[in-house]
């Protein structure tokens, strides 16, 4: 650019609003933000509330989610974020370091091998029909992650436990029903226990609207399919560095850290890829209480990661 370019840009305001949005896209990449995925918000009670409505599988696939097994836990080399490879029935090498520790008949193996368990998250489309945080969402097709809570909840809806309950199918246009996500904290951890589906109805009176979101809707099975995944050979390097077995490198390498998760991103995958110094406030703050619910959870999805192990064991 010559000087007096550099003057008429100047005089023009435009390299002003150029660094403006090369700022913005550098917030949005340090974040692992993805606008294809949505996500509840508090507000200032602690409290959250939007109502959603589950979609149907995309055209051309068989399931309305998708299942995701990821890791994430801290070593003294950092943080491990990344998908699990048995998301898609392969080895993993935090699954074959967890066997190891878990045969060792050590009490303390065993507690760290809960602590590095797989978590289960599923993926699917929605329809967001009301979100006071983000009214700008409404009216929107997004992907959302939400984990076996939520997920029982849709299992239910579909088997109810009582004879005086009409199954429902929540991601039918026609005869599924709005879900009220009601998000509080309890102990300091999100819950969302209050959550449910309201009273069957469709989620719009026009077909040909309904077909122009269902074109809207997200791959899900992209989301799992095996480029989308770093190879056995990358994770197996960062768990190294992350227990202490490696040293870490210096600086920032894209190719060992390749680009995010959010604790989730896909074709943009999901894996964490930001520098483990550089996680986001809010990340810290999921990742640490996600450390802690490995210690005290009770939920089920606890007890299905220790018969995985038990397995592996018996292998």
């Amino acid at each position: 650019m010559s000087f007096a370019n550099l003057k008429k840009q100047s005089s023009l305001g435009s390299l002003t609003s150029k660094l403006v949005k090369e700022v913005e896209k550098m917030n949005n990449t340090s974040s692992g933000g993805d606008d294809r995925l949505w996500k509840p918000e508090m507000d200032k009670t602690g409290n959250g509330y939007a109502v959603i409505r589950f979609l149907p599988a995309p055209e051309g696939e068989d399931l309305p989610w998708a299942k995701m097994y990821s890791h994430a836990f801290q070593g003294p080399g950092g943080w491990y974020i990344e998908n699990s490879l048995t998301t898609a029935g392969g080895k993993d090498p935090v699954s074959e370091h967890n066997r190891e520790l878990w045969n060792s008949g050590n009490e303390a193996d065993k507690d760290t091998v809960r602590k590095q368990k797989r978590k289960l998250s599923y993926y699917a489309n929605i329809y967001v029909v009301q979100d006071k945080a983000n009214p700008q969402n409404e009216g929107r097709v997004f992907l959302y992650k939400f984990g076996k809570k939520i997920f029982d909840k849709v299992m239910e809806s579909m088997q109810p436990e009582f004879e005086d309950e009409t199954p429902i199918n929540p991601f039918d246009f026609w005869q599924g029903a709005n879900f009220k996500l009601k998000l509080k904290k309890v102990a300091g951890y999100w819950n969302y226990d209050s959550s449910e589906f309201d009273r069957v109805s469709p989620l719009l009176d026009d077909d040909d609207a309904l077909e122009a979101l269902w074109k809207k809707q997200y791959s899900l099975t992209a989301l799992t399919a095996t480029d989308q995944f770093k190879s056995y050979e990358q994770l197996e390097k960062r768990l190294k560095m992350v227990l202490g077995q490696k040293q870490a490198p210096a600086r920032y390498d894209e190719e060992t850290n390749d680009e995010d998760n959010d604790r989730s991103s896909y074709a943009p995958n999901f894996s964490s890829r930001q520098p483990q110094s550089e996680l986001t406030e809010d990340l810290k703050t999921e990742l640490n209480n996600l450390g802690a619910r490995s210690e005290v959870s009770a939920d089920r999805d606890e007890d299905d990661a220790l018969s995985y192990f038990q397995r592996l064991a018996n292998e």
